[in-house]
């Protein structure tokens, strides 16, 4: 079982998408890009406890907070009152919202179904073509015997506010009951539990997982084992039976004692008036959330909630408790955010692999190059969203000159980073890499109304090993909807057009080499006081016994001994602003301005407002 397809409209920042879903996946983009909605949306469908949530959604539900709706006709006299399914759920027919309401819709379509969903699901199943990632529907009835069709089944959530009751509504149907039948039929949520989703979030599943809140892993594992622990009745009578605070020397009952005592002034002596405390009027569900497990920490005997241990034990107890479910429940689809937090790079990928044994699907969410590389390329799902609220999935194609195994090799230092990204700078070699960030920074802490840093400009920057790379490694990026600039020394007119085919804005000055760029626009007391602050090589000591005499030439060759080791951006890290060359100061300002445009430039490029209209109307969200 795998969810293969998910389209979503109206929900969160999500416009509206189709997304293909791989049979294992880790779904990659730069914050706020919507990788969580997308893990949201499949617990909303196939989740069998999200809709037990009151109210299961709520105004920031709604793509920009848009659910407002108008007037519903009432139902015509005489109309039976909705009734209530076998769950206790509203019937379906309880759905009715006026044509125009904003409504959240989300549809996801399960393919390779077991046979037990064949048989739970059977009226509403259909033919899925994995070859074509699309519904069969040919004429020919033989065609569904192929090797890449199977069995599928859509289910649909909607979602809206119901301006009468003044609060909010979320049903989830089988889709072809939506289109084909008189009356949606309600996928339960016993229908769910035959899916076997589990959504483990990173924020809130460790610190529930051995308690017996409804829905924690614990909890799951004792429904799917069939137990049903008959200890509510037997606890609620110990506590009650409980008085605390009764011995004397405590002094708490004699102060509850002379409290009696001017009670009964005022009420009948049969009244009984003796006040004493016990433990808080427990329920069933106030035990089910003050339950839990405790562990021993350290090499002693002393025991502590086991939410009170360290992040990263809590996530591979939380491993352990997955285990157990997927032992019970083979056919589970895992979502999963974040399994890198507090562990250590060994343990994220275990987990990877653990999941993905475990599971019939595995989705998760990532920012670790450990858990990133573990996936193949078709396994990695690159998302972005543009300012209309579309989101889509960007293909990851290799260019030419970037081949297969470069790719794993150099994963790490050279892509991962840019992956996570939005906008990336790609330089020429480890010199640019390491020292134009560093110029931008020291530029931004001495004018920050001037310049930024590339870390603020929310740009990655990536080290193309040489300037042949450049042209493929702009290519890998733009295509996948990245910004991309690129620094470079002169090119030839060839690579050049190359270069500038594929980048948003090309930084190449006139130098061959940049610490020969850097060397040519500095100062000569800049020169002379680093070379003072430096410990120089015997060789060089020896050369220039008083370097000072001959700065320019002497850290010439200091620094093309030292290329890549972050001598030249140690040098630029300690000069002022006039010490700094022209062309870097320029370079900072022109990829400000790309990403930060100035408000002029945003003014000339609005139509200008008539009398009376909305100033904000039209104006389109910058990147």
């Amino acid at each position: 079982m795998r969810a293969c397809r998910l389209i979503i409209k109206n929900f969160r920042g999500v416009k509206a998408t189709t997304l293909l879903l791989p049979k294992h996946g880790v779904l990659i983009g730069d914050n706020n890009t919507g990788k969580t909605t997308i893990l949201e949306a499949l617990d909303l469908v196939l989740g069998p406890d999200r809709l037990n949530r009151q109210p299961p959604i709520d105004e920031h539900d709604f793509f920009r907070g848009d659910y407002t709706v108008k007037p519903v006709a009432a139902p015509a006299d005489g109309a039976a009152e909705p009734a209530a399914d076998d769950n206790g759920e509203p019937a379906a027919n309880d759905t009715k919202v006026a044509a125009d309401a904003p409504r959240i819709e989300i549809e996801v379509t399960v393919a390779d179904l077991t046979d037990e969903q064949k048989g739970k699901f059977g009226d509403y199943t259909e033919f899925w073509d994995a070859a074509t990632d699309q519904f069969y529907n040919e004429p020919n009835p033989a065609g569904v015997d192929g090797a890449a069709i199977t069995e599928a089944l859509r289910v649909t959530f909607h979602g809206w506010y119901e301006e009468e009751e003044d609060d909010f509504e979320g049903r989830t149907f089988f889709t072809r009951s939506l289109t084909e039948g008189d009356t949606p039929e309600l996928f339960s949520k016993r229908h769910k539990q035959v899916c076997g989703f589990l959504y483990l979030r990173s924020l809130r599943t460790g610190t529930r997982a051995l308690s017996l809140e409804r829905g924690s892993l614990l909890d799951i594992i004792l429904r799917l084992k069939e137990v049903r622990p008959q200890m509510w009745e037997d606890t609620l009578g110990t506590l009650s039976g409980i008085s605390v605070a009764s011995d004397p020397k405590l002094g708490i009952s004699p102060i509850l004692d002379s409290i009696s005592v001017a009670l009964k002034k005022y009420v009948p002596k049969e009244w009984g008036v003796k006040p004493h405390l016990k433990v808080s009027n427990l329920t069933r569900e106030h035990l089910r959330k003050v339950i839990t497990a405790f562990i021993a920490t350290g090499d002693g005997d002393h025991a502590a909630p086991f939410y009170r241990q360290g992040t990263g034990t809590i996530n591979m107890l939380v491993l352990a408790m997955l285990s157990q479910i997927a032992e019970d429940k083979q056919n589970v689809i895992f979502a999963m955010e974040e399994p890198e937090t507090a562990i250590p790079p060994y343990a994220q990928k275990r987990i990877v692999h653990e999941v993905r044994k475990l599971a019939s699907q595995t989705l998760f969410t990532s920012h670790s190059p450990y858990v990133l590389e573990e996936f193949a390329l078709e396994e990695t799902v690159v998302l972005g969203r543009d300012t209309e609220g579309m989101l889509a999935r960007k293909i990851i194609a290799l260019p030419d000159n970037v081949k297969l195994k470069r790719y794993r090799q150099e994963f790490r230092t050279r892509f991962c980073e840019g992956l996570l990204a939005r906008r990336i700078l790609i330089a020429e070699g480890a010199t640019e890499a390491s020292a134009f960030p560093v110029v931008c920074r020291r530029l931004s802490e001495i004018k920050p109304e001037v310049y930024s840093s590339l870390e603020a400009l929310g740009i990655c920057t990536v080290d193309a090993g040489s300037e042949s790379n450049i042209p493929g490694m702009a290519q890998f990026y733009s295509a996948l909807g990245k910004r991309t600039f690129a620094i470079c020394d002169k090119q030839e007119d060839g690579n050049k057009a190359l270069i500038e085919a594929h980048v948003e804005l090309s930084l190449m000055h006139e130098e061959k080499g940049f610490e020969a760029m850097v060397l040519k626009g500095t100062t000569e007391a800049a020169l002379k006081r680093f070379v003072n602050l430096i410990t120089w090589p015997p060789h060089l000591k020896a050369k220039y016994p008083d370097p000072g005499a001959q700065a320019t030439v002497a850290l010439s060759e200091y620094f093309a001994g030292a290329k890549g080791n972050w001598a030249i951006a140690d040098f630029l890290a300690q000069c002022s602003e006039s010490e700094i060359p022209e062309w870097l100061r320029n370079a900072c300002v022109q990829l400000k301005d790309a990403c930060t445009p100035a408000p002029a430039a945003i003014n000339a490029a609005v139509e200008p407002v008539a009398a009376g209209a909305d100033p904000g109307a039209g104006v389109n969200e910058i990147d």
